[in-house]
């Protein structure tokens, strides 16, 4: 088994664990969050970001063919 694939794993689901997180906040009232000074909204961007990049990342450790562009870039 490939060493980079649980850390892929473990990263992708703290990833959903910390967007669903931010989600459920910025649901809720502003004076009624857990934590009101972060900026929900910024860490749910960056937990899609994570998601997007390590989800590529375990398809090409899984498949064993690498993403590349259409071009060939």
């Amino acid at each position: 088994m490939d060493p980079d694939l649980p850390l892929s794993a473990t990263v992708l689901v703290a990833a959903l664990v910390i967007g669903g997180l931010a989600n459920w906040q910025l649901r809720k009232p502003a004076h009624a969050r857990l934590w009101p000074i972060v900026p929900w909204l910024a860490v749910q961007f960056v937990a899609a970001a994570a998601i997007l990049v390590f989800a590529a990342h375990l398809i090409t450790l899984l498949s064993g063919h690498p993403f590349s562009s259409r071009n060939g870039y």
